[in-house]
């Protein structure tokens, strides 16, 4: 069973804010954006199997919808871990793999290597309705209403039956404002990292960001304190994902 942690308790922080406790976490901590997405796929990973699998992943079909950024490349990690858990893994990207970040990058070269499926949009058509869709498509990059590859997995992803969990934020809405541009991922559950962003408590979005979880990718603390006068407790004591309520 996840944990759950009362959401009053818990400091919520901007785009930007976010943006430094990665610049702080990488310059100063020397804890790199690999280990950061390793921590974020493979808590997505756990969070799908136990939602919406029943523990089990053998012979379950996942699609996985992968942006370019560190969102994307999070969501690769989990196609990874379910792959070797036994799930049928589809990944799904916006762009040719030159696209991708040099990180992300890596990680769908992994996921290759593996002989995990990668199709685009244009492979929709020929998917049955899975059992669990990942979104990793925009995080805290959004700029925007989502385009091209990325608007069209969108609104794929919406239109199947099978439920929908977002990694950080569901795409389409801003992570600072809670802007719902269109077109927005109707999740059934989200799991944010490090903190909640300020957008998920948005009057209106919670129809777009459902349950919402709390996944710990490995910040000290301390660091919330002296980059932004909060206090942070031991959010993770019991769990490294729990439930915001």
């Amino acid at each position: 069973m996840i944990p759950s942690v009362e959401t009053a308790g818990v400091p919520f922080l901007t785009t930007e804010q976010m943006v430094e406790v990665d610049r702080v976490m990488i310059e100063e901590y020397g804890i790199d954006l690999i280990r950061m997405m390793e921590n974020a796929g493979r808590g997505l990973a756990s969070l799908a199997r136990w939602l919406f699998l029943d523990g089990d992943t053998a012979s379950s079909a996942i699609v996985v919808m992968a942006g370019t950024g560190g969102n994307g490349g999070g969501a690769l990690v989990a196609a990874r871990w379910l792959h070797g858990a036994g799930a049928d893994v589809t990944v799904l990207v916006t762009r040719t793999d030159e696209s991708f970040g040099p990180i992300p990058r890596e990680q769908l070269d992994i996921v290759r290597r593996m002989g995990i499926v990668v199709g685009s949009a244009s492979d929709v058509g020929s998917l049955g309705d899975p059992d669990v869709v990942i979104d990793g498509l925009i995080g805290y990059s959004l700029r925007g209403e989502p385009r091209g590859d990325a608007a069209a997995l969108i609104a794929w992803a919406n239109a199947s039956r099978a439920p929908v969990l977002s990694l950080d934020a569901p795409s389409g809405v801003d992570t600072t404002t809670g802007a719902v541009f269109d077109p927005a991922i109707m999740a059934a559950a989200t799991m944010t990292l490090a903190l909640p962003k300020q957008g998920l408590r948005a009057p209106g979005v919670a129809r777009n960001v459902g349950d919402l979880y709390l996944a710990d990718i490995s910040v000290p603390p301390d660091l919330y304190q002296r980059s932004f006068g909060m206090t942070v407790g031991p959010l993770f004591a019991q769990s490294d994902v729990v439930r915001l309520v």
